[in-house]
């Protein structure tokens, strides 16, 4: 099984930045993909980044130009930065990992989510 942790939400003000962290523990060899997802309230959960294998990135439109999805393998840790908040920025954030089970079977895990709020 793979845990993942999150961490680094808080009250921002508009126009100023945070660093989302995700820790991952357990069987992390499973790991084949790494995500951010937001959930607003009254809203859908939304896809925001994706990262495998350290390096290969996929952004969703929301979150291109202010986001960044980063991995410190070492660390097993999955970060998002983002920059110029403004209050429709205001969700639970949410890491997931895809792991592989074998037999091209994958499951979707999920962290317990960070509140992040913008507001003056």
């Amino acid at each position: 099984q793979v845990q993942l942790v999150e961490s680094g939400g808080g009250l921002v003000q508009p126009g100023g930045s945070l660093r989302l962290s995700c820790l991952a523990s357990g069987s992390i060899e499973m790991i084949q993909i790494m995500s951010w997802y937001r959930q607003a309230p009254g809203r859908q959960r939304e896809l925001l980044a994706e990262i495998s294998s350290g390096t290969i990135t996929n952004y969703e439109d929301s979150a291109k130009g202010r986001f960044t999805i980063s991995q410190d393998m070492a660390l097993n840790t999955t970060y998002l930065q983002m920059n110029s908040l403004n209050s429709e920025d205001t969700a639970v954030y949410v890491c997931s990992a895809l792991v592989g089970l074998g037999n091209d079977v994958r499951s979707r895990l999920w962290g317990q989510g960070t509140q992040v709020t913008v507001s003056p």
